[in-house]
């Protein structure tokens, strides 16, 4: 597929785009490490059932470059949600189903969090909402799995995501996912995004923001001001998450309903890791179109 592009205050943003004529429109938006590919699968799901599909690159990703050279190359994660919003504005869409896995659903959660009714519904893969602050408690469990946050926070993890981020992402998708999960083609699609020349600078300012390492872009102050602690979501929202996840582990998704004050809903994916999406996107297309089919 060919990528079309619109310009937001900060990004040319390259996307991909299914079903142009839609009547509805759901936006789908990837994770770390990954790629829009990797939604094509679930989007041809929408696609059928009559929606327009946008799956943009994040900043540091694929196509999308920064419109100016002065601009932090943050990857903070308020900036993620700003960044969708400022998307869906470009293009004019009104109340999208909001979808996004790992880092995506970051962003559309937070995208929600600071524009009530940015979204018709929201969907969350492989993330815990309310799990952005920097002072949350982790188990020990979690925080094993976090190794490659602390990682980028050093010297030799810096250069491992500036000169070896093939070998290093690499390692994620072979240790978050059960065993023989993903194709060769499909890795090396993937890690064509991640050749994008601020790649490295957005991924080492993220992690090393999100744990209070390193201060963040004063333009989003005010976001973040708004996002943490986290607020209380109207929007419908489903959570997907995998119980075979070794990132996040499944238990980090549980017991959020509190932040919730609309219809909600979180369901476990048997035999399933890190990237629902990939592993089971009939089951993910499924649930999506199950649950956005409710309410308005």
């Amino acid at each position: 597929m060919e990528y079309s592009f619109v310009s937001t205050p900060q990004l040319d943003v390259g996307y991909l785009e299914w079903n142009p004529a839609g009547e509805r429109t759901a936006v789908l938006v990837h994770g770390w490490p990954d790629s829009p590919e990797g939604w094509q699968q679930v989007a041809e799901h929408l696609a059928n059932a009559g929606y327009r599909v946008l799956c943009p690159a994040l900043r540091g990703f694929g196509p999308t470059r920064f419109r100016s050279a002065d601009t932090p190359r943050s990857g903070q994660l308020a900036a993620l949600g700003r960044d969708l919003l400022e998307f869906i504005d470009a293009l004019n869409v009104h109340r999208p189903a909001l979808i996004g896995h790992d880092w995506g659903a970051r962003a559309v959660a937070n995208a929600s969090g600071l524009r009530d009714g940015a979204g018709s519904h929201l969907v969350m893969l492989s993330v815990g909402y309310g799990t952005n602050d920097p002072q949350q408690t982790l188990t020990y469990l979690q925080a094993r799995n976090y190794w490659y946050h602390w990682f980028m926070a050093t010297p030799r993890g810096q250069r491992a995501v500036e000169e070896d981020r093939r070998g290093f992402t690499r390692l994620m998708w072979d240790t978050w996912c059960p065993a023989n999960w993903y194709t060769e083609d499909e890795y090396d699609q993937a890690a064509a995004a991640f050749d994008n020349p601020d790649w490295a600078s957005v991924v080492l300012h993220s992690y090393r923001h999100r744990w209070g390492f390193v201060a963040g872009d004063p333009a989003y102050a005010e976001d973040e001001a708004r996002l943490n602690p986290a607020p209380v979501l109207s929007v419908p929202s489903l959570v997907l998450h995998g119980d075979a996840d070794a990132c996040n582990h499944p238990d980090s998704s549980a017991g959020k309903e509190r932040f919730f004050a609309g219809p909600y809903q979180r369901v476990v994916l048997k035999g399933v890791g890190h990237f629902p999406q990939r592993e089971a996107p009939d089951e993910v297309a499924s649930a999506i179109l199950n649950f956005c089919g409710q309410g308005s």
